[in-house]
Order: C-alpha cells, then sequence, then structure tokens
C-alpha cells in the first residue's frame, strides 16, 4: 500500500500520488513541473511541437464516489480501467 498511495503516479489524478493530492501538495507539484517543463522549453524549443505543460489536476477524485454508491450502482473496476 506504501508504494500506491505515496509513490506510484496515477494518471487519472494528473499523475500525482494519492498522497500528494489527499494532502495538497499536488498543486505545489504541479507549479515546480510546470517551472521545469518551461526551462526545458526556453533551453531547447526544437524539441518540442507545442509549448509543454503539466496534466491539469483533477477538481474531484473518488474510489467510491458517495452518489453513486446511493444509486445502487457498481464500483468495481475492470483491469485496465482507470480510477477516476
Amino acid at each position: 500500500m506504501a508504494y500506491y498511495n505515496h509513490e506510484h503516479r496515477h494518471a487519472g489524478i494528473g499523475y500525482h500520488t494519492p498522497a500528494s493530492a489527499h494532502f495538497g501538495t499536488a498543486g505545489q507539484v504541479r507549479d515546480q513541473r510546470a517551472a521545469t517543463l518551461a526551462e526545458a522549453y526556453a533551453a531547447r524549443p526544437e524539441r518540442f511541437s507545442r509549448r509543454p505543460e503539466p496534466p491539469r489536476l483533477p477538481e474531484t477524485v473518488w474510489i467510491n464516489d458517495p452518489a453513486r454508491r446511493r444509486e445502487g450502482t457498481s464500483q468495481s473496476v475492470r483491469p485496465g480501467q482507470h480510477l477516476t
């Protein structure tokens, strides 16, 4: 669980860890990524087809969405399905 929560970056939450999203540090991490990408672009713009930006942060992330649970729909995840 430690790897999943603190090291693995999830596509569904902007390539952040669940811990970063939960504890509110994802915005700071995204700002650092944006600065690094801006420096890379300034140094070698020919390597990019467009100005790079880090993924946007999702507004809401659920593992077990309470609204869906009230509706009685299944929360199961199929292999290859992302948790968003």
